[in-house]
């Protein structure tokens, strides 16, 4: 019964138009007998994605037959989450035996992950087979050591997230790349509505009750199906819960006594050890992340506070009704999803005298990049405030430059050979530096 189901859902696949929808900026580049997976929080677009890839095969030449698309999470061949997916090859090669071995065959896997042993199956048949395989999946787990090693390094891995500005910007087909005072100002409206949806792509042409719904199932499904189904979790209503409690705490800092008091003062019987795990499976499905302390030391940065971060700052508003009236953490967070595209190394810092700078991150050069928001420098106390962290800092790690960024000030501070500078939101977004797409994990902090 399996087969006969997948032999339909790839004649069905034959028949069904291939929509391109708005290009991500997005590259990556093809090495034979490679796998390329895409990994992100589910509707950032990644099956968007796998469908454009084969829209450009099509349109150089590919037959359309030569394409085979299995989605791995539709219900009818749950069985296969068991079984693993060795079965679909075999049902392709059984509508199309002419071509086994003759002609190359695309593989679109969607979700596959799902699947019991699904990357011995996807080592053989690059093995085996004259193939090209894309692969998506929503679990971070994707980029373990472990995957490369039972692929026998025949993968590259890229992480997709939802619409960064840029990306907004050519779904409203807005210019970016001149700057007259007319143009920034269409930029810098185009920000308010940006900061306001978020960059999920379903929802940027819905109105705000419908964004909100939408925004809503998201959290659900990516509770349900990504944690408590995948990791079979006993206590479901504590894990949605904590992931509430994180959200209204978005770009604060937390620890796990603090949150495991929580859990138990609204009744959860929980272990404190199920808080961290929990907290595993939130970053793992790309749906929330932690961010620690700068330090040299690898135990001061597990022992201390961390900071908490949202894939999307518009699910945040969504689900938390309370959100929309702490506007600057609501762009810290925007910030935060910005570099996190660009790297994982990222942390917070404090100088010697407590001061805190939002983000010290590190880029592929190896540089430490000070960053901090703030939503309105209008008052002198908070510009103060913030400045002074960033000088602080700044003499610390013996950098030359800050960025601070605020809703719509812009300026530079100077400081014998420290300079900071003041920018918009909107124009750090623009002119933000995208490395490769290629995922970039710092294991350890070198300094």
């Amino acid at each position: 019964m399996v087969k006969e189901i997948i032999k339909q859902m790839i004649l069905d696949f034959q028949k069904q138009n291939i929509e391109n929808f708005i290009r991500r900026d997005f590259d990556f580049y093809r090495i034979e007998k490679k796998a390329d997976i895409f990994i992100g929080v589910r509707r950032c677009g990644k099956s968007t994605l796998m469908t454009q890839i084969m829209s450009d095969l099509i349109k150089n030449g590919v037959k359309r037959e030569n394409i085979l698309f299995m989605n791995f999470f539709d219900d009818r061949i749950a069985e296969l989450r068991k079984i693993g997916p060795a079965v679909v090859t075999d049902v392709y090669f059984s509508l199309f035996p002419e071509k086994k071995g003759v002609e190359k065959i695309y593989c679109f896997f969607d979700e596959i992950q799902e699947t019991a042993n699904w990357e011995m199956f996807v080592e053989r048949i690059l093995r085996t087979e004259l193939c090209e395989i894309y692969i998506t999946g929503s679990s971070a787990k994707m980029l373990s050591s472990e995957i490369a090693t039972q692929m026998r390094g025949r993968s590259l891995s890229y992480e997709l997230f939802p619409f960064s500005f840029k990306e907004f910007l050519s779904f409203k087909s807005i210019p970016a790349d001149s700057m007259t005072t007319k143009e920034k100002m269409i930029l810098a409206k185009a920000f308010e509505e940006y900061f306001e949806k978020g960059g999920f792509p379903e929802i940027l042409d819905l109105a705000r009750n419908e964004r909100i719904r939408i925004h809503q199932e998201y959290f659900r499904s990516i509770i349900f199906h990504d944690i408590v189904e995948r990791f079979n979790v006993s206590n479901p209503q504590a894990v949605i819960n904590l992931a509430n409690r994180l959200l209204t705490s978005v770009s604060s800092l937390y620890s796990i006594n603090r949150l495991h008091e929580y859990l138990r003062s609204i009744g959860f019987k929980t272990q404190k050890d199920f808080v961290s795990t929990a907290l595993g499976w939130f970053e793992d499905c790309y749906f929330l992340f932690s961010v620690q302390l700068f330090d040299r030391s690898f135990t001061k940065r597990n022992v201390n506070m961390k900071k908490i971060y949202c894939v999307d700052h518009g699910l945040v508003d969504s689900v938390d009704p309370n959100v929309s009236e702490k506007k600057g953490y609501l762009l810290e967070n925007l910030i935060f999803s910005t570099i996190r595209r660009s790297s994982s190394a990222i942390y917070y810092y404090k100088t010697a005298s407590g001061k805190e700078v939002d983000f010290c991150w590190i880029d592929r050069a190896g540089k430490k990049n000070l960053v901090q928001v703030s939503f309105d420098l209008k008052d002198e106390k908070t510009k103060k405030r913030e400045v002074s962290a960033l000088f602080e800092a700044m003499g610390e790690i013996d950098e030359k430059s800050a960025t601070l960024i605020a809703m719509n000030e812009s300026g530079v501070i100077k400081s014998e050979d420290r300079t900071i500078k003041i920018v918009p939101a909107w124009e750090y977004l623009i002119n933000f530096e995208y490395p490769e797409k290629s995922v970039f994990q710092i294991k350890d902090l070198t300094l």
